[in-house]
């Protein structure tokens, strides 16, 4: 039998998955990476009586692949049990009510700065380089620079913390195979297919140009033109985030028919695009596949959580922590997940700068409040 390791590393190392989705040579050889940890492979070799020559970790990952690679059937029998025994210990440890709870100390979502960016890219951008006089700067740590670096601490906190929560409710369901180490790009497998879950809401911008191409009006400019209208006074020289808000606050402060009527109007109108992407999801996955940030590019198989506060879509971030939502709609697509068709959910997609066509399978799971 042919020595395919180098093989399926070239690919691999080229972020092509679709061979990993389609051949169960491949699949073996995501498996094996998963068990390349220095005392994982010694204890999985130990339980099944292989004894390796080669003492390096790059070495023994292309031995161990070789000697299982023999018998695919019988070795994935082997992965697999001894990985799904290693995510039961994992599973024992983590207090889901604990982190629960925990989680729902933050009461505020805010950045405190431009989150696209890194926050030295954002403290060096706004400060290092923006201001000459060291007074002036200074002057900037006990609110500014403070409340900028708690903001992304927290914020990131969060989003670490609930991932791992997210995790664990896949990982909890039968059909899902975790990794047991971390492999670049692959989070599980779902029937043996290898995912890179990606937890996100529904995007702004897609939403923007949804309602651009049905000919809706934009959404702030739409807003001041119903506060004119209806005499609601709002600050003019704040940020558009702050406008969106003090309106849309202050027109459900009115409680009138008039001013329930516009937020109605501009619900309905969101909903019926989330409504659309829920009946067509490969629309949504190709848009994020194509409109993804450049430093975090990948053309891996993914799976979409998207989540939705139906009333108030920026309030969305709390629904990572929401047990009594994320379970049953994760869990409810896991139990569906055979009658799914793997042509279903491949995508092909472009992305600026690059000439390629990418081939991939994708999936989007909506968890809506």
């Amino acid at each position: 039998m042919p020595n395919n390791f180098n093989k399926w590393k070239f690919i691999y190392d080229a972020e092509d998955l679709i061979p990993f989705t389609e051949n169960k040579e491949a699949l073996l050889w995501l498996k094996v990476k998963s068990v390349v940890r220095k005392e994982i492979i010694n204890e999985f070799c130990s339980e099944n009586q292989i004894v390796l020559k080669t003492t390096s970790l790059t070495k023994q990952f292309e031995e161990l692949f070789n000697l299982l690679s023999t018998n695919l059937e019988e070795s994935h029998k082997k992965l697999d049990s001894y990985i799904l025994t290693k995510n039961a210990e994992i599973l024992k440890v983590l207090n889901q009510e604990k982190l629960v709870s925990e989680l729902y100390k933050l009461q505020s979502f805010e950045w405190g700065g431009d989150y696209q960016n890194s926050l030295d890219k954002y403290l060096v951008s706004h400060y290092v380089k923006a201001i000459q006089s060291f007074d002036e700067l200074t002057a900037k740590f006990d609110k500014e620079i403070k409340h900028a670096v708690q903001g992304y601490i927290l914020n990131s906190w969060y989003n670490h913390w609930s991932s791992i929560l997210i995790e664990h409710i896949f990982k909890s369901h039968k059909i899902v195979l975790p990794t047991v180490g971390q492999i670049k790009s692959v989070d599980f497998f779902v029937n043996q297919i290898p995912f890179d879950l990606k937890v996100t809401y529904f995007p702004a911008e897609f939403l923007k140009a949804q309602r651009k191409g049905k000919g809706y009006p934009v959404e702030l400019t739409y807003l001041k033109a119903k506060a004119k209208e209806l005499g609601i006074v709002f600050d003019k020289d704040a940020k558009p985030s702050e406008i969106h808000y003090e309106i849309s606050e202050k027109l459900k402060d009115r409680n009138s028919k008039e001013s329930l009527e516009v937020l109605n109007t501009l619900k309905q109108e969101n909903l019926g695009i989330v409504q659309e992407c829920i009946k067509n999801p490969k629309f949504l996955a190709k848009w994020l596949y194509e409109n993804q940030g450049e430093m975090r590019f990948g053309s891996e198989n993914r799976l979409f959580l998207v989540l939705i506060d139906t009333d108030d879509f920026s309030a969305s971030w709390k629904l990572k922590r929401n047990l009594d939502l994320l379970k049953p709609a994760i869990h409810g697509y896991l139990d569906d997940f055979g009658n799914k068709s793997l042509d279903d959910m491949k995508i092909e997609f472009t992305y600026q700068g690059k000439s390629k066509i990418y081939t991939t399978y994708a999936d989007v799971i909506f968890v809506m409040k």
